[in-house]
């Protein structure tokens, strides 16, 4: 092989080299409370800060007073359907198990097993009327039924400009009355976020 060519090609498997040295992932870890923002989306942290504010507000309002000094009881609630009407994709089952944390978290309410989660729990039961002993297996019937549902809404509002973009999200929540469709509680959040940048996405 010429000297040249031998050169040339040295020369090329050198800056290979360097540039995939050059593309390696970085790997660094953080905390999971730490608050990270790079595209401006909605993330865990929105999940987190809206979730813990709102059901402490609603733990805070004169209907949960009012269920318990009547009932003796806390009352039992279960978490409905939380629409994403926003733009954007957001993972809303996530925003769901912090919803559930910060309530079952609290103390203050009881709370029951989703639609989803029951259909699993019935057929266990089904499978322990076969299979476990009289004695270990739970009975049919024996459920406990929720007195209010909450539901709500998540939306978004975008106003751009060049490379500026101003996202705007709003939270509603509702808890109402499983007995007569009462709704004892209306909670909103909203989060405003100012993102600037040549890679904004709309």
């Amino acid at each position: 092989m010429p000297l040249m060519l031998k050169k040339v090609l040295i020369i090329f498997i050198g800056l290979s080299i360097v540039a995939l040295a050059g593309c390696g992932t970085k790997v660094s870890r953080k905390d999971v409370d730490e608050t990270i923002d790079l595209s401006g989306s909605w993330n865990d942290t929105d999940s987190r800060m809206v979730s813990r504010t709102m059901i402490n507000d609603m733990l805070n309002q004169r209907w949960l007073r009012n269920y318990t000094r009547k009932n003796r009881k806390p009352p039992t609630v279960i978490v409905g359907r939380i629409r994403n009407l926003s733009h954007e994709h957001i993972n809303v089952n996530t925003f769901v198990a912090d919803i559930e944390r910060a309530m079952i978290n609290s103390g203050e309410v009881e709370f029951v097993a989703s639609r989803d989660e029951r259909g699993d729990i019935r057929e266990e039961r089904k499978d322990q009327d076969l299979h476990a002993t009289e004695k270990t297996r739970k009975a049919m019937g024996q459920e406990i039924g929720a007195d209010f549902m909450l539901k709500g809404t998540i939306n978004t509002v975008i106003d751009s400009l060049k490379k500026t973009q101003l996202r705007y999200y709003q939270v509603d929540l509702t808890l109402i009355s499983l007995a007569n469709n009462r709704k004892v509680w209306l909670g909103q959040k909203k989060i405003k976020k100012l993102v600037e940048g040549s890679n904004l996405r709309y």
